[in-house]
């Protein structure tokens, strides 16, 4: 079953100095019928603008990951760790036992990216973080992966999290079709292009709810970009 959240009626609210399209229930957006998927509770497709950001600010048992589209991102948190993550790159903070942060755009252009929230399967692990670079190149038949909490997918360079999930990206090229297995139920987003998604249109910023397949097949009608979120059906731990 695929459910399609088109990007026009996701939840918004600007901020100026941000402007932030949740998916989920989140800050300004309350919508108690949206308030995660799964072991999934935030994405929020932000458009940060040049020299703004995110103060220093807590977070707790949370695993927060950072998908850039346009622009960079600068990271700095409490447990002395920074970095600059650009587009097509992803950082992951596992916030475990307490963390404090901070998310600032120091560019000289505006930043679009996604942060997506997942909840751990431990409570109070020792707070990480860590970022890495991906292919830029277009995909060849399968999708990169980019994060896994599985032992077995270590060996391939991806960024670890402290959930039972998965998740990949990649950009196919106009015209092409990939099918794509799943482990579970899963969450697409478009980060550009359009593309049809099992005979399901979908553009630019829109999402969709996979459930009930064992794989799916993704058509790229232009040049797109496409991230996919693999998690467990349920929270496995807390609040």
């Amino acid at each position: 079953m695929i459910k399609h959240y088109p990007y026009q009626k996701l939840g918004h609210h600007d901020y100026n100095w941000l402007n932030a399209r949740y998916h989920f229930s989140f800050s300004e957006y309350y919508n108690p019928e949206r308030m995660g998927f799964g072991a999934l509770r935030v994405i929020n497709d932000d458009i940060i603008k040049a020299g703004a950001g995110f103060d220093t600010h807590p977070h707790k048992n949370m695993e927060i990951i950072t998908y850039v589209r346009k622009g960079a991102i600068t990271h700095r948190d409490s447990k002395g760790n920074s970095g600059r993550t650009e587009a097509g790159d992803v950082q992951v903070m596992s916030a475990g036992s307490g963390i404090y942060h901070s998310e600032f755009n120091l560019e000289s252009e505006d930043t679009n990216l996604f942060q997506i929230w997942i909840y751990p399967k431990e409570e109070s692990i020792e707070p990480r973080w860590d970022s890495r670079r991906f292919p830029k190149d277009k995909v060849n038949d399968s999708l990169t992966l980019m994060v896994s909490g599985f032992e077995e997918d270590q060996a391939e360079g991806v960024l670890y999290i402290h959930q039972d999930a998965r998740i990949f990206g990649g950009t196919l090229e106009g015209g092409q079709t990939i099918n794509h297995s799943l482990s579970s139920q899963a969450y697409l987003l478009v980060s550009e292009g359009k593309i049809t998604l099992e005979g399901v249109n979908l553009n630019k910023g829109d999402g969709a709810e996979i459930t009930e397949l064992e794989s799916i097949k993704i058509k790229a009608l232009d040049d797109a970009e496409v991230v996919i979120i693999e998690v467990p059906f349920n929270k496995n731990t807390i609040n």
